[in-house]
């Protein structure tokens, strides 16, 4: 199981502060897919008692329920909260949305594109190549994969689409490497396999 990698910054809620938050990514002025953009909840709050604003991103996986990282946890209601896997940094949470995407595999190679907030609330978008698939040790799913964009703040819990529109993961973290920015993402095997221990956990 992994969460915590070394030399990995987590693409942790992008806060702003006075107005100073510099956005990553490229602008987006919607998500073309629609069941993608049908499932995608970007999340605000004010945090530090108020004093700042603090953006991440969901996604609806299964009607009714949603998943994001567990560090956006100061931007949900915590009465929906279904429960945390914290060794994935992966939080579920309940929904009155109904729809859900189509979801597929990364494959090593291909494009991928990932959607995120800015530090203005808008939408942002990052383009990259899966590079890795990293395989967990006695799981039947992999535990994340890695590919080259330029997501970073803001990123967090939002969804990874390939070239068809499908979506292949939930970004969690980046690792600046010389010139590359390396983008880690769950892989929704992996996300639907923690839903699965969580409610077997629950019962």
């Amino acid at each position: 199981m992994t969460r915590y990698l070394s030399n990995l910054v987590f693409i942790s809620v992008l806060i702003s502060v006075g107005g100073c938050a510099v956005s990553s990514g490229l602008p987006a002025t919607a998500i073309p897919e629609p069941e993608i953009a049908a499932a995608y909840m970007p999340l605000h709050a004010r945090v530090h008692l108020g004093i700042d604003t603090a953006d991440g991103a969901a996604m609806v996986i299964t009607p009714g329920i949603a998943v994001t990282n567990a560090h956006n946890a100061n931007l949900l209601e915590p009465k929906s909260v279904i429960g945390v896997r914290q060794d994935y940094d992966l939080l579920f949470f309940r929904t009155p949305r109904m729809g859900a995407p189509q979801t597929a595999a990364p494959v090593i190679g291909q494009s991928v594109t990932a959607y995120g907030q800015g530090a203005s609330r808008e939408l942002r978008l990052a383009r990259g190549v899966v590079r890795e698939i990293k395989q967990c040790l006695g799981c039947s799913a992999p535990a994340y994969f890695v590919f080259v964009g330029n997501a970073g703040p803001g990123f967090s819990g939002g969804p990874v689409l390939d070239g068809t529109g499908k979506l292949v993961g939930i970004t969690f973290g980046y690792k600046d490497q010389g010139r590359e920015r390396l983008i880690y993402a769950y892989d929704m095997a992996r996300v639907r396999a923690e839903l699965s221990a969580l409610g077997k956990a629950a019962n």
